[in-house]
């Protein structure tokens, strides 16, 4: 801890020096005030204790306020005498941050570095408060900004039902404040044809503002190229990873990929034709049955986009029961676990699927919020470390 000490009593100064400069502390003592003050201006110190009669009482107001400009986040601790009650009361109105008393005989001395100790931690855990609330305002802004991404209503087409959600990690880390993360989630759902409805979701790795802009990235680019005609999934699929590789915004070499899943259901024919690129395969549940099973195998996956540009991904075609529903899910689903690093002990695949067995007689809405608590109890109370997206759709019976 670095120490300035301006004292009006030259001998109890050079105690003072001896008895502060111990250990890992180092203070440097002024009975001169011009001294004090061009060391003020040119030395770096933690914590100033000020006599609150140097260089006389009549001058020492003066001093502290001109300490106060040049250094605002510095703590002043002020030593006064017995008597001055109405002297010291006006520094405190201006900003002293703590003040102790001094004896005739100098045992107060003994409690300086305990004093000067306390005064710089408390101004430490202001800063680390103070920095906790920014970094909250700056992690809601860049969610917010995510979120701009997510659609408030979904298309509904004849034959089908189709409900999506999106929730944010909310994870213990600054403070005794839970924070709800920015990520990198994103889904969309659209029709491009009268016959032909489009499902999207996308995870980029991480959270924060690289997870942000690389999300809104791939929405742009989507937005750009949606209305062409991909009638192959794998195509566009293929042409975003293209045009992601090629971006000066998103780069795979320092982790910024993205997992995509690109679905494109035909309502006539009630063929879902879909692409992965590194996402999670899409569940199907045949509630006449109540099988839970995925709609592919793993084989049938691509590597994350921004991985490799010439990457050529393939489509996966399945046809749509009546009295199906079909899960699109991002990993933050299934990937819920207590905060005790047991990841065994995940939701996983085993309770989304026993998720949806179980509400399988319950509307497609109710379903949707079941597995969103399901996967947080999960967790113990510790929170889904992940944001997590879902769209699920269900074919009349």
């Amino acid at each position: 801890m670095q120490i300035l000490v301006g004292w009006d009593n030259s001998v109890e100064g050079e105690t003072i020096q001896s008895f502060l400069n111990i250990g890992d502390n180092t203070a440097d003592v002024f009975g001169n005030a011009a001294d004090f003050e061009a060391a003020l201006k040119t030395g770096h110190y933690e914590v100033i204790l000020l006599a609150l009669n140097f260089p006389a009482q009549q001058e020492c107001f003066a001093l502290f306020q001109r300490i106060r400009r040049e250094r605002p986040d510095t703590p002043i601790v002020g030593a006064w005498f017995q008597g001055e009650l109405s002297h010291i009361a006006k520094f405190i109105l201006a900003g002293l941050h703590s003040y102790m008393l001094r004896d005739s005989s100098g045992e107060f001395i003994m409690l300086l570095t305990t004093m000067l100790e306390a005064a710089y931690q408390s101004v430490l855990a202001q800063r680390a408060r103070l920095l906790a609330d920014k970094l909250r305002e700056e992690v809601e802004s860049v969610r917010q900004l995510q979120e701009s991404v997510i659609p408030a209503t979904l298309p509904q087409v004849a034959g089908y039902k189709v409900v999506a959600r999106y929730e944010p990690s909310e994870i213990r880390v600054l403070g005794d404040k839970p924070v709800v993360m920015a990520g990198g989630d994103y889904y969309d759902a659209f029709r491009v044809r009268d016959n032909t409805l489009i499902m999207i979701l996308g995870d980029a790795a991480g959270h924060g503002m690289r997870a942000c802009m690389s999300i809104m990235t791939m929405h742009t680019l989507i937005g750009m190229i949606r209305d062409q005609s991909y009638p192959d999934t794998a195509e566009f699929v293929t042409e975003v990873n293209r045009r992601l590789c090629r971006s000066t915004v998103v780069s795979g070499d320092s982790g910024g990929f993205i997992t995509l899943l690109y679905g494109s259901l035909d309502t006539e024919r009630h063929m879902l034709q879909w692409t992965s690129a590194g996402h999670p395969i899409p569940l199907i549940h045949d509630l006449a049955t109540n099988e839970v099973r995925p709609l592919g195998v793993a084989e049938q996956c691509g590597l994350p986009l921004v991985v490799a540009e010439d990457w050529e991904y393939p489509s996966v075609f399945v046809e749509i029961p009546p009295g199906s529903r079909v899960l699109l899910y991002s990993d933050g689903l299934e990937e819920a676990f207590p905060n005790d690093n047991e990841r065994h002990q995940q939701f996983g695949l085993a309770g989304i699927t026993k998720t949806l067995q179980e509400t399988a007689h319950l509307p497609l809405e109710e379903v949707l919020e079941e597995l969103f608590a399901a996967s947080n109890r999960a967790t113990k109370g510790a929170g889904r470390m992940d944001d997590t997206s879902v769209v699920l759709l269900e074919r009349d019976r």
